[in-house]
């Protein structure tokens, strides 16, 4: 399955940005205007509406319209794990319905000093089967630049 992988170094201390991340408000945050994001619901493992955390078995319905091109798309993503130990954390989020066949984002944060490596590793399939790696150039074109602005945009909000 093809993959992307970006890390950068964030100048806020690991508490501070697994705080940050740990809300659906953090996406919102960090996702650069050309998407034009919206938060359609988050669902809590409870069920609840709007939870705090997100925590496995949350459920959060995105959609977003790419530089105001075309029909917007929705994606419903779950958080499947969240973990933390000394001077690290991850959680990992999959595409439940979407424009990807397959999608799983693993969010990691390691300490680095009073600072943080965030690092996003994505493994994914492109629609339209064996058509596909057609795409595939044009995806990882996508993707550094979602996460570069991501990653500044997370140092700003942060730094």
């Amino acid at each position: 399955m093809p993959s992307y992988d970006r890390r950068t170094i964030i100048d806020a201390p690991l508490q501070d940005v697994w705080q940050f991340y740990s809300r659906a408000s953090g996406l919102e945050d960090v996702t650069p205007d050309w998407v034009d994001l919206r938060v359609e619901s988050v669902i809590g493992s409870d069920g609840r509406l709007g939870p705090d955390v997100l925590e496995p078995g949350s459920e959060l319905s995105v959609s977003i319209r790419p530089f105001g091109l075309g029909p917007r798309q929705y994606w419903l993503s779950v958080i499947t794990e969240r973990e933390r130990a000394d001077g690290a954390a991850y959680f990992r989020d999959e595409l439940e319905h979407g424009p990807f066949d397959e999608w799983v984002h693993t969010h990691s944060f390691f300490a680095h000093g009073d600072r943080t490596v965030l690092r996003d590793e994505i493994e994914y399939e492109l629609p339209l089967g064996p058509l596909a790696r057609f795409g595939r150039p044009f995806s990882r074109i996508g993707f550094e630049a979602m996460f570069r602005a991501r990653h500044r945009l997370t140092n700003e909000q942060l730094g």
